[in-house]
């Protein structure tokens, strides 16, 4: 095959065409493209025929991208272990809330008693029933918790437990006793009540041991409004299950929204 006849010629893959070009003194090829040396059948001649490689693009032979089938399948993968992840990931969240709620508690109760001792044993600050001051001392006493006395009213901008970091404090009517609540999402209300000596008769009917459902040491399930927390003499650990107001979650007058929510208490420690 002559020289000329060499035009178009394949070279390697079928992406790079050879083309025949002379070479410039300094050996390179046509606008300075990379330039292959090429010797015919007559020997080196002074300017040498060469094969250009150029590169052709054919985009239209690649494998790019993702099927519509391929996707699917990876986005019904995905959903199916979210759809795991999830529920485990919530339910681990809420069991963190209960159990920062209780902690809080404990940690609030033994200040509590501490003010008890500082009074001469009783809850009264100063002589007197006070829940605003006792709120006000438990709060000094952890700057990382706030107080609040539950008699100011039933919401969690005034008297309720918004969190298990924010608690409603009450104190009894003979000083003998004291109440503290905390609330966890998505719905538990907890209380901690401790009746130093036992409770007068008085004490004992009216807020917040007076309400119209008593909370027993079994489960059960309470009708909508005031439930009545332990009057018994030391210390009850009360959990209220599955009631999402927060509102009710009160020290000084606890409520429910009624069935499908649960109660009980426990003398040895938190239901768990």
């Amino acid at each position: 095959m002559s020289t000329s006849g060499m035009v178009g010629a394949s070279v390697g893959t079928g992406r790079q065409i050879g083309e025949l070009a002379t070479a410039a003194p300094d050996g390179s090829g046509p606008d300075g493209a990379r330039v292959l040396t090429w010797s015919g059948p007559g020997g080196w001649r002074a300017r040498p025929p060469t094969l250009v490689a150029r590169v052709v693009s054919d985009w239209a032979h690649c494998d790019d991208g993702f099927t519509f089938v391929e996707l699917m399948i990876a986005l019904v993968v995905m959903a199916i272990l979210l759809a795991i992840a999830i529920p485990t990931f919530l339910g681990t969240t809420a069991t963190a809330d209960s159990r920062s709620a209780q902690s809080n508690l404990n940690t609030a109760l033994t200040d509590a008693k501490a003010q008890f001792e500082n009074h001469g044993q009783t809850y009264f600050v100063n002589g007197v029933q006070d829940s605003v001051a006792m709120s006000g001392l438990l709060t000094d006493a952890q700057l990382s918790l706030a107080f609040h006395a539950g008699a100011l009213g039933n919401s969690t901008t005034t008297g309720s437990s918004a969190s298990q970091s924010k608690l409603s404090v009450a104190v009894s009517a003979d000083g003998n006793g004291i109440v503290i609540a905390a609330y966890s999402a998505p719905g538990n209300c907890y209380y901690i009540v401790d009746n130093e000596g036992g409770l007068s008769t008085a004490a004992a009917s009216v807020s917040p041991y007076s309400g119209a459902a008593p909370v027993t040491t079994s489960v059960t399930t309470p009708p909508a409004g005031s439930i009545a927390l332990p009057s018994a003499s030391g210390m009850s650990f009360v959990e209220v299950k599955g009631d999402v107001t927060a509102d009710h979650c009160n020290a000084f007058q606890p409520m429910t929204s009624g069935s499908p929510i649960t109660a009980r208490y426990l003398k040895s420690g938190f239901p768990f």
